[in-house]
Formats: structure tokens, C-alpha cells, sequence
């Protein structure tokens, strides 16, 4: 590929544009968020019980992360461009099934397809560290990234607003049409950048291990995935606290659902100004304090009796400004690890982060019951961010380690 500075917009025999790659991050964030609000009222359509239905949150990040287990490998292998094309192709077929569904498990079944959408996200931030070094690359994947924090900020509210007036279908509707123009603007826009491995797709896989024996990739993963894992567990349990604890309204909850993307997108410009500059291990670390401190904070708000939904979405933002943080420098450690392997760290980097986050919004799922309150995802998400801090400080002790070694 030429220079990045030389990127013009649908020109794909140039780099892609910016406009692109934060479209491609957003646009697998809508599709986890903006029927969140629906799904009370989904519930009582398909005639099933909400655990069963919040499913189409926990299933679709389920097969999230296998999906990313196969994603980088393949797309080191043939090539980010066709992989993403193929994946958008496949995902706008599963929401034609999604809208027709009879049943809540053809709806499922649908619903888990639509998880091809995940491509776009994982090989979007590849995209960029095929073009850039690490620090850099972690400031430019915080930009990429605001896609994903600026969507969630608004299609809760939308989605909410379509259920009311149309009917859940409408938000699947809304996806199908941004999907056929995603794939129109990368069909026109996303060159090629990534280097084909010479290696066969066995191979490729055969190259995990070299990653699994990396305790400074495994920290970045884990860190990664325990302060990501407390706003999947606030996914899978806001809709329940919102409706049944606070009493609010679909359009109501999908205007306060929202909250953590507002932290989300002034943490991702944070990482985009000062990563270079203060370097991905402090700007990780930050981000793990930011997500605990704040639910520390917030149990002391419920314990003290000031629950309500204000305090409860508004202390969420700190999770979407720790998560911006932690998130894209987080990644650019996983890729620069082994960076002929950015695209295989990526996809199971991504595996590691999704993967946990289904299980703990699975988990928010059971453990919200009548009577429960919001203590149970309050804890779940404190824990989650302090598990991450703990993560960090693993890798910070090793780099210093491997430093004292290479003076010596």
C-alpha cells in the first residue's frame, strides 16, 4: 500500500479512509446495541421468557468470539478485503431471516449468523496496524474506534423510538439497509493492505501457539477482556435493571442505555491525542482504575440508598471512558506482540475479550431475578474492572523484567 497520507476517499487502489474504518467499527456495535430496548417486548412476541430471549445478546458475543478465532488467520491468509466483504455479504442474509423469523428459534438461529458483522470490527483495527507501528497504531485505532463508541450513543434511542412505533422488526430493517451500504463503501473504498501469509490456512492456525506462550500477549488480552467485560455485563443486565428496578420506558431506557458510549468516545480521544506520548501501558492501566474506581463508587451510591436510574447509567460513563482507554491500546499491545501475527492476535485477542463478555452478560442475565436489585451486575462489573487493573500491572512487571534483562 502507499503512504496513509495518501488515502483518497473511494479510490480503493489507495489506503482506506478514515470516514471507512470508523464505519466499519461501528456498525458491529450497532447490531449488539440498537434492539437492546426491544427485547422486553420481543420477549412477549415470541411468547418465551426474557433469559431465553436475552440470548440474542450472550449467543450473538458467544459466536463473536469463535467467529474471531478463525477471522485473523484467514484474513493473514487471503487477505482483509475479501474477508470482510464476505463476512457483510452473510451477515445481511441473516438479518433478512432475523425480520422473517416465525419462532424465537429460528430468530436465534438467524441472530447468530448476524455475529459475520464481527469482521468488520476485527479487521478494521488490523487494517491499521498493517500501516502503522504500535504507538501509533494505538493512537490511530482510537480514532478508528470512536465509530464504536459514537454508534451506541444514539442507536439505543433510535432502536427504542422504532420498536415503539413500528414494531421490533424495524430495527433489523435499519441494520439490513446500513449493511448493503457497508459493503457498498469497502467494495469501493478498502484496498487491499495486509501482506498474504505464504503459510496454508493450516499453518496459519498452527501459528496460536507461538501467541499462547506470550505472557505479555495474554496480559493485554486478559486486561482487555475483564474491562470490556464490565460493559458486556452492563448490555446483558441494563435492560432488566432499567425496566424492572427503575420502571422506564423502551424509549426511555434507550436514551439512558446509551450513557457509556458518551465516556466512550472522550475515552477513545484520549487514546487518540496522548497514546504516543504517555505509551500503551499507563494509558491501559488508567483506563482498568477508571472502570473500578467508578463502580466502587457507584456500590457506595446504592449502598448509601441514592440509587436511581440517573446515578445507575450516569456513573456509566466512567466505564465507556476506561473502556476508550484501555480498549484500543490494549489491542495495538496484542498485535504488536508478534506483528507478522497482527491479524491472528486480533482475531483472538478479540475471541478472549467477546468470549468473556458473553459469558458475564449471560451471567447478568441469570442473576438479575425479582428482588435481586442491581446489586448483582453492580458487583459483577467491579470485580471485572479490578481483574483488568490486575492484568495490567502483570504486564508492566514483565516489561520491566524483560528491560532489566536486555541491560544486563
Amino acid at each position: 500500500m502507499q503512504s496513509p497520507k495518501n488515502a483518497q476517499f473511494l479510490d480503493r487502489a489507495t489506503p482506506p479512509h478514515i470516514v471507512t474504518l470508523i464505519l466499519m467499527s461501528g456498525m458491529s456495535a450497532l447490531v449488539m446495541n440498537i434492539f437492546i430496548p426491544s427485547l422486553p417486548a420481543m420477549t412477549r412476541a415470541f411468547d418465551t421468557e426474557y433469559a431465553i430471549m436475552q440470548l440474542a445478546v450472550a449467543g450473538y458475543l458467544a459466536m463473536n468470539a469463535v467467529m474471531q478465532l478463525f477471522i485473523g488467520p484467514i484474513s493473514d491468509k487471503l487477505g482483509r478485503r475479501p474477508v470482510i466483504l464476505g463476512g457483510t455479504a452473510i451477515f445481511c442474509l441473516a438479518t433478512i431471516g432475523c425480520i422473517f423469523a416465525q419462532n424465537v428459534t429460528v430468530f436465534l438461529a438467524f441472530r447468530m449468523l448476524q455475529s459475520m458483522i464481527v469482521v468488520a470490527m476485527v479487521l478494521s483495527r488490523a487494517v491499521v496496524r498493517d500501516m502503522y507501528p504500535p504507538d501509533e497504531a494505538a493512537s490511530r485505532i482510537g480514532y478508528v474506534t470512536m465509530g464504536m463508541a459514537i454508534v451506541p450513543m444514539i442507536s439505543p434511542a433510535i432502536g427504542g423510538a422504532l420498536a415503539e412505533v413500528f414494531g421490533w422488526q424495524a430495527n433489523f430493517w435499519l441494520m439490513l439497509f446500513l449493511g448493503l451500504g457497508m459493503f457498498w463503501l469497502v467494495w469501493r473504498d478498502l484496498g487491499e493492505t495486509a501482506t498474504k501469509s505464504t503459510l496454508s490456512l493450516a499453518r496459519q492456525f498452527g501459528e496460536y501457539p507461538e501467541l499462547f506462550r506470550s505472557p505479555r500477549f495474554w496480559g493485554y488480552a486478559l486486561a482487555c477482556a475483564f474491562s470490556s467485560g464490565a460493559f458486556f455485563a452492563y448490555v446483558g443486565g441494563a435492560a432488566f435493571v432499567g425496566t424492572q428496578v427503575f420502571g422506564l420506558t423502551p424509549t426511555q431506557l434507550g436514551f439512558y442505555f446509551g450513557a457509556p458510549a458518551i465516556g466512550y468516545a472522550v475515552g477513545n480521544f484520549v487514546s487518540g491525542r496522548y497514546s504516543v506520548r504517555i505509551g500503551i501501558n499507563r494509558m491501559v492501566l488508567s483506563g482498568g482504575l477508571i472502570v473500578t474506581g467508578g463502580m466502587f463508587a457507584l456500590l457506595l451510591v446504592f449502598w448509601a440508598g441514592l440509587g436511581s436510574a440517573l446515578s445507575f447509567f450516569g456513573f456509566m460513563t466512567l466505564v465507556g471512558l476506561g473502556n476508550g482507554m484501555t480498549i484500543p491500546n490494549a489491542t495495538s499491545g496484542m498485535m504488536s506482540v508478534r506483528p507478522h501475527l497482527a491479524g491472528t492476535a486480533s482475531g483472538l485477542g478479540g475471541a478472549i475479550m467477546i468470549g468473556g463478555g458473553a459469558a458475564l452478560s449471560a451471567l447478568a442475565g441469570t442473576l438479575l431475578q425479582p428482588g435481586s436489585g442491581a446489586w448483582p451486575l453492580l458487583w459483577m462489573m467491579f470485580l471485572s474492572g479490578a481483574a483488568s487493573v490486575v492484568a495490567t500491572l502483570l504486564v508492566i512487571a514483565r516489561a520491566q523484567r524483560m528491560q532489566g534483562l536486555d541491560a544486563d
